[in-house]
């Protein structure tokens, strides 16, 4: 019989694998045409869905690795969001909505508590803490990049940069997820951390190929 918190469970993981598909499709597709965005959108909307049902999930069952959980799914789910939400910020005209604030005094607490929690586990001798402190000074850096840039809408990154660099930043949380979920067999720091070292390089491609070099050089121009 399933129970609630079973349910919920597998709306987590359907939800998840529907995310890591819609990315490939993101990825692989013209950027900026009809199946590039509506990827994108079903990217964005699984994603929530994914962040959503780990607050129930935790409810259920409040243990440390459940609140761990959490906070990378927040961490996470505010690259999807704040790199779907530039979109609606193309323009020098356009303003920030309080739920951009929100979103990143959400993400800047968590990533605190996260590192923290992850310098205490160095302080132990448990290396799983590097996983923590990089994770948490990562979503630090954005939020509090986003905090000023809110606050001074004159030094905006281009908005192509700013949304690549958010989704492939979310896609690479993504892939982390199925990860540790299916190579429990190799070490929990390299399962962890390796997409990360991989999709870095792809991001700073994208940003050579669509920012400086690509076809949107001339329509939005790197700074």
């Amino acid at each position: 019989m399933l129970t609630s918190e079973s349910v919920i469970l597998w709306i987590h993981i359907i939800t998840g694998v529907i995310a890591l598909l819609a990315g490939v499709g993101a990825l692989v597709t013209t950027k900026g045409g009809h199946r590039h965005r509506l990827s994108g959108r079903i990217y964005v909307g699984a994603m929530g869905m994914v962040v959503g049902t780990v607050f129930p999930l935790l409810a259920f069952d409040p243990n440390p690795n459940r609140i761990f959980l959490t906070l990378v799914a927040i961490f996470s789910g505010y690259f999807a969001f704040s790199g779907y939400r530039v979109l609606s910020r193309k323009r020098s005209s356009d303003t920030v909505g309080r739920i951009d604030w929100i979103a990143a005094l959400l993400v800047v607490v968590a990533c605190l508590f996260l590192g923290g929690w992850g310098a205490g586990f160095l302080l132990g001798g448990d290396s799983f803490g590097t996983v923590m402190v990089v994770f948490g000074a990562i979503g630090l850096r954005v939020g509090f990049a986003d905090l000023r840039e809110f606050r001074n809408p004159d030094q905006r990154a281009p908005w192509m940069v700013e949304h690549l660099g958010r989704m492939m930043g979310a896609y690479i949380a993504t892939v982390t997820a199925v990860s540790v979920v299916n190579f429990s067999d190799i070490s929990p720091v390299v399962s962890w951390l390796w997409p990360t070292v991989i999709g870095v390089p792809l991001i700073w491609y994208w940003f050579r190929k669509y920012g400086n070099m690509g076809p949107f050089a001339r329509l939005y121009p790197m700074k």
